[in-house]
């Protein structure tokens, strides 16, 4: 059991954080990723950024991803084809879900970071960090995006990563870090004594900026 995303953030960092190592860009994933983060980051002596991304999730299920989108002119967009084709999902409702993630990412780009450019991957290495993943649409997404803005060297560090997923990004070049890796992730709150939603204002004082 994990005690907490803190202590889960300091765990990792222990086993991140080592001599010789360039000191990465660590981006959050919000809202989850960001106490994980925060710890990591400081432990690498870098700011901490987000990588704004929104699951696109099952009708009537909403924690149930079915894909994802990434912040970006224009936004990525992941989809897992099996399972929206096991629930009979049509395109038309995926193309509903996706404007309205689309809006919800707009939103948090304002509140979060208003002004602020994302930061320059080109070259650099990139840690993208999350407080779990389980069908790994989020973290997919991201770890595109990541890719797609030349990141010489991509990281995944998660507290709890599904085995098959970990091993899939692993077989496409990601280096991944986590805490545990079950071959069974039906919850990624079971795996936490404590799971409290993070609230937006933890993330703005974790950010630096004013709620």
């Amino acid at each position: 059991m994990i005690e907490n995303r803190e202590s889960a953030g300091r765990d990792l960092a222990a086993r991140l954080a080592l001599p010789g190592v360039a000191p990465p860009v660590v981006l959050a994933l919000p809202r989850g990723g960001v106490p994980v983060a925060a710890p990591i980051a400081a432990a690498f002596g870098q700011p901490l950024d987000l990588l704004l991304v929104r699951k696109l999730g099952a009708p009537g299920q909403p924690e149930l991803a079915v894909g994802a989108i990434l912040d970006g002119d224009p936004p990525g967009l992941v989809l897992n084809r099996d399972i929206i084709a096991e629930l009979g999902i049509s395109d038309a409702w995926i193309a509903e879900e996706r404007e309205r993630q689309q809006r919800k990412l707009a939103r948090q780009r304002a509140q979060f970071l208003g002004d602020r450019p994302p930061p320059a991957l080109a070259g650099r290495g990139a840690l993208v960090v999350d407080d779990g993943v389980a069908t790994g649409a989020t973290a997919e997404v991201a770890l595109r995006g990541v890719k797609a803005a030349g990141a010489a060297r991509v990281a995944l560090a998660v507290p709890v990563i599904a085995a098959d997923v970990a091993a899939r990004f692993r077989a496409e070049g990601v280096e991944v870090v986590a805490l545990a890796e079950p071959r069974r992730l039906g919850s990624v709150g079971a795996f936490y004594r404590d799971f409290r939603q993070v609230s937006d204002e933890e993330v703005l004082r974790l950010l630096g900026r004013p709620a």
